[in-house]
């Protein structure tokens, strides 16, 4: 038999303590509470509870607190932040605040707070993987960035870009003066650049594991990083009725700001996972470059670019991810093979 849920619960989730405040069936405030942010503290405020409806919103702890509630018996919707407007453009802020907003959105319309599902515990850790890979580049990003600026401070100047060959450049470029200030982040780009090849032929395996990503990785351009990136942050590709509306949910379709006879064009929304968008971006980069092989896409982008106008490589190159972002949603659902050429006539286009 299905438990009866009369209260709502709004959790301004905190890095150490969390608010709460407690709605009646008549929208009353019955209690209010603060706990620390960690496991023992919200199982000794919701453990013996009634089932309630718990409303936080989405972000670093939303994850956990939403499996130990659930498991306590508590229904948990998790708000995107981007749609809780009422919250952070307020003229009145403060957590206490904060906690009651949440209870009252979610009792009066859970879809006005755009709920999200968490990834599942498997799929968070691989992407887990991804995004200290991540953090590794733009670790090693660094370092090359300050070298190059020691360097031409000195009026002497390093190729630009990673390429294996850096540090040895580096080392008979610069004076024995300088290295003896730069060669322990040589040795630190050199030693995380061993990581980051130990991360590549992680994410290879992974992708070999991932059934998913196999027809996807026959897209050139689209390698095992991209590929992970995409199964791993949709996960469930049957959330989505159509595959066109994977552009929205990754933030590749214009924003809308429609009123009265004013519909501006304005910028790409850049809701949803940034990490996932970036490498769409990278892989259309690529297909446009000068090293891109011939297909549909390639096509696409070059068409858009012919016309010209301000900015037009940079529009091409984001339709060109939107597209690819459609396309391998579609192989994934279909187990399609992929056609470069599918739709086009036999006559190759040149860059």
């Amino acid at each position: 038999m299905k438990k009866t849920i009369t209260k709502t619960i709004g959790c301004d989730l905190g890095d150490k303590f969390s608010h709460l405040c407690v709605l009646d069936g008549s929208g009353e405030v019955t209690e209010r509470a603060r706990i620390r942010t960690s496991q023992t503290g919200f199982a000794g405020w919701f453990s013996g509870r009634p089932a309630a409806t718990v409303i936080v919103e989405v972000g670093t702890h939303s994850r956990w607190v939403q499996q130990q509630l659930q498991q306590l018996g508590h229904e948990v919707v998790v708000a995107n932040a981007r749609q809780v407007r009422l919250i952070y453009h307020g003229k009145r802020k403060s957590d206490r605040i904060d906690a009651e907003k949440l209870a009252r959105l979610g009792r009066l319309d859970r879809k006005l707070l755009r709920p999200i599902q968490h990834r599942g515990e498997a799929a968070h850790a691989d992407l887990m993987v991804l995004r200290c890979r991540d953090q590794l580049v733009k670790a090693r990003t660094e370092l090359m960035n300050h070298v190059h600026g020691v360097a031409k401070s000195f009026g002497l100047r390093l190729k630009k870009g990673y390429s294996p060959t850096f540090c040895r450049h580096a080392r008979a470029l610069l004076s024995t003066q300088l290295l003896v200030a730069v060669e322990p982040m040589l040795c630190c780009i050199e030693q995380l650049s061993e990581r980051i090849k130990h991360y590549d032929r992680t994410i290879a395996k992974m992708a070999e594991d991932y059934g998913e990503a196999g027809a996807i990785l026959t897209i050139h351009g689209v390698g095992p990083l991209t590929a992970m990136a995409y199964v791993l942050t949709l996960e469930k590709p049957e959330r989505f009725e159509r595959s066109r509306d994977t552009g929205a949910y990754l933030g590749l379709v214009p924003r809308e700001w429609q009123t009265g006879n004013s519909d501006p064009q304005l910028r790409i929304s850049k809701a949803g996972d940034g990490f996932v968008r970036k490498l769409l971006v990278n892989c259309a980069q690529r297909m446009l470059g000068p090293f891109g092989r011939d297909s549909a896409l390639r096509r696409y982008g070059l068409r858009l670019m012919e016309r010209g106008g301000k900015n037009a490589k940079k529009k091409a190159v984001i339709a060109v991810a939107r597209k690819l972002a459609v396309l391998m949603h579609r192989l994934w659902v279909t187990g399609e093979v992929y056609e470069p050429l599918r739709g086009c006539s036999g006559v190759a286009v040149a860059a």
